[in-house]
């Protein structure tokens, strides 16, 4: 139970209320993260437009690897709504049970290559209070590693918008 009180769809923007039918006509509905944001219009597109472009729309980082982001940040952030969420999305773009499981476990844990350990890792380190102390060297090393200038700011912009979901969700008590 949300901490403050959340709209329901009828007491939401016609604007907000188009974006809201769809997702009550397919599962019946609306999540609490939805809910919150329709609060405030501008919260609310400020916000999708994010989704939108970072995590649904093809990037230049796999869905895979957004996903991945979302779960460990998510779960560095002890946010079990964005948890729970984030593997139901993972399992409609094709991940399995067992790889969501491994992510949860940690970096350490996943079966992939090293570059996007290295990848992750600095994710998790965006994603905390002390991002302040990264360093060139640390940058340049996931670029020897193969990673593009783009592909870097894209995965810190995804970790600065878990990072943003996941304080909105626990700040309001959100999957209490």
């Amino acid at each position: 139970m949300a901490y403050i009180k959340l709209p329901t769809f009828e007491e939401m923007s016609p604007q907000i209320q188009e974006k809201a039918r769809p997702i009550l006509e397919k599962t019946g509905q609306l999540g609490e993260i939805f809910q919150l944001l329709a609060l405030d219009e501008k919260v609310y597109f400020a916000t999708d437009k994010m989704v939108q472009s970072y995590l649904l729309e093809p990037t230049h980082l796999s869905y895979d690897i957004k996903e991945a982001i979302a779960l460990l940040v998510s779960k560095e952030n002890n946010c079990k709504m964005c948890v729970d969420v984030h593997k139901n999305i993972a399992k409609m773009l094709g991940l399995d049970e067992e790889k969501i499981e491994t992510i949860l476990q940690g970096v350490e844990s996943i079966h992939t290559d090293e570059k996007t350990k290295a990848l992750l890792r600095f994710c998790i380190k965006a994603s905390k209070k002390e991002n302040y102390k990264t360093t060139q060297e640390e940058i340049e090393t996931l670029k020897a590693m193969g990673w593009s200038d783009v592909e870097l700011l894209e995965a810190v912009a995804i970790t600065g918008y878990f990072n943003y979901i996941n304080t909105l969700s626990n700040v309001f008590g959100l999957g209490k």
